[in-house]
């Protein structure tokens, strides 16, 4: 574009080598300088290149002047005795490859907005070759997608070497389309593959984009209604596999155990985790597969072995999966550190749905309801007006634990027989011990921790306390409603907000219970 200088006047030289190449095939030379833009520093220049290749190829297609069939070489075809007409097919055919490769090449451009019209344009033409197909069907309503061309645009979002976030967010308003989504799941799996085969370690902006993409995949509950298709087929026909629901689920099986088979960062296990109950487990064709995975999460234990606890609780309850040494498992996360992670409302609401069945032990529900009330000498209050009724409930449901807090004609203990370092709940010896921690509370400074600690003197034959409320309660609520009660001196020194963080409301709040 020597000469014109600026977006302005190559959009204006390369219009005109539009309307030259699509008016007449003698001037298809002119192509190559059509092509040549896409290689210029300009980032505009580049965009507007972009946008004439659109045109170019987009009319060439709908006129059916590209080769249709397996391409043969261009040096084969040029020296041959073909004619003129398939010469120029198979001619502009390369040039067409050459402008989809430039394209698949300009997704790592510096320039995001480079990179988002080149995406468009291949997405465009994605679309045009399915309604234009470049190769010959191998039977009538044969389903034909451009297979190859997808892939390019697959490689472009999977990069191995940045992060693609933002691309792939553009991305996503495809996978609105019942074709794209089953074919992204497709290409997702081999991309997973070919990034994996032969390496020592995956660079983790694979493991990201990856995950962006799988996480944008969502699947429709039930099979009914019209597909939606990107590619405007003639025909389309209710015999092809990308017509039906279960074909898609089972694609989109393949494509999360083929991502989660890896050794994947901690932070991906923590995301995956999150969604696993709702947006992944639903939508499989056999969600026991997941087993192994949520199993050997589970074994990690922290963070990790919390969050695990969501996509184990479908599988126990709804698919029958025996874990002998779940409440084993389960015991030993209770931890000071379950009071301050971000998962804990989570945590304390699937222990109450697996500690809910009357058949469960008294050993058993006894040693959960001691370690409880031992951790909660030192759990901070908000966690404490959670954990009181919670194992209040516990007790309730279970009369056979009731001798924790009344054991009639039984001497005085000189200490305490529980072993709080005891793994197993049933060594803990918890079913011989009792619950002074909860009579210690009782004179705790907090006045609704007292209270809730004092519900132990009362009859426990009522009903249960509900403690999703409890669950639901942010920190800065439980601080905001500590202040307008105007809790009473004496106040711990460490719970006591300096004035230098009185600006945010967060910081605040983090202080106030010593949270980070």
């Amino acid at each position: 574009m020597e000469g014109h200088r600026g977006a302005g006047g190559a959009g204006r030289v390369l219009g005109r080598l539009l309307e030259a190449v699509l008016g007449s095939r003698g001037e298809a030379n002119a192509v190559f300088d059509i092509l040549a833009a896409l290689q210029s520093e300009d980032p505009e220049e580049i965009q507007e290149a972009v946008r004439i290749c659109s045109r170019l190829f987009g009319a060439l297609l709908e006129r059916g002047d590209l080769f249709v069939g397996r391409l043969p070489s261009e040096e084969a075809v040029m020296t041959g005795s073909q004619g003129a007409t398939r010469k120029y097919k198979v001619w502009m055919r390369h040039r067409y490859r050459s402008c989809c490769n430039r394209l698949g090449e300009l997704l790592a451009h510096p320039s995001f907005q480079v990179k988002e019209v080149a995406l468009g344009t291949l997405m465009k033409f994605v679309q045009l070759e399915g309604s234009h197909p470049l190769e010959k069907p191998k039977w009538e309503g044969n389903y034909l997608f451009p297979r190859e061309l997808f892939k390019l645009v697959m490689e472009g979002l999977l990069s191995v070497e940045e992060d693609r976030a933002l691309l792939l967010s553009q991305f996503q308003e495809y996978l609105e389309y019942d074709d794209v989504r089953y074919h992204t799941m497709q290409e997702a799996t081999g991309a997973v593959a070919r990034a994996t085969d032969g390496r020592a370690e995956v660079p983790l902006a694979f493991w990201n984009n990856a995950f962006t993409l799988l996480s944008a995949v969502s699947l429709p509950c039930r099979e009914g209604g019209t597909p939606s298709y990107y590619v405007k087929y003639a025909e389309p026909s209710d015999k092809w596999k990308v017509a039906h629901l279960k074909e898609h689920r089972k694609a989109f099986q393949l494509m999360w155990l083929s991502f989660l088979k890896h050794k994947l960062p901690v932070s991906l296990y923590k995301k995956v985790l999150v969604i696993m109950r709702d947006s992944i487990l639903p939508h499989l064709a056999q969600p026991t597969l997941m087993m192994d995975f949520l199993t050997s999460a589970y074994d990690i234990g922290g963070a990790i072995s919390l969050l695990a606890l969501n996509g184990l609780f479908v599988l126990i309850h709804q698919h029958n999966l025996e874990y002998p040494d779940f409440y084993r498992k389960l015991y030993s996360l209770l931890e000071p550190s379950v009071f301050h992670v971000k998962y804990r409302a989570r945590f304390f609401h699937l222990a109450d749905l697996f500690l809910s069945s009357s058949h469960l032990p008294a050993y058993l529900v006894a040693a959960f309801a001691k370690r409880l009330s031992r951790l909660a000498l030192t759990a901070p209050p908000e966690a404490l007006l959670m954990v009181l009724p919670f194992i209040c409930n516990l007790l309730r449901r279970h009369p056979a634990c009731r001798v924790l807090i009344h054991r009639p004609q039984d001497p005085e203990l000189d200490m305490d027989p529980y072993d709080p370092g005891e793994q197993d709940p049933a060594r803990s010896h918890a079913l011989e011990s009792s619950l002074w921690e909860l009579q210690a509370l009782q004179k705790h400074y907090h006045p609704e921790v007292s209270k809730a600690a004092s519900v132990i003197n009362q009859v426990l034959c009522v009903p249960e306390t509900s403690i999703a409320p409890l669950l639901e309660l942010t920190p800065y609520e439980v601080f905001e409603r500590d202040l307008k009660k105007k809790v009473p001196e004496p106040v711990p020194l460490e719970f006591i907000p300096p004035a230098g963080l009185l600006g945010r409301q967060e910081d605040l709040c983090a202080q106030y219970f010593s949270l980070s």
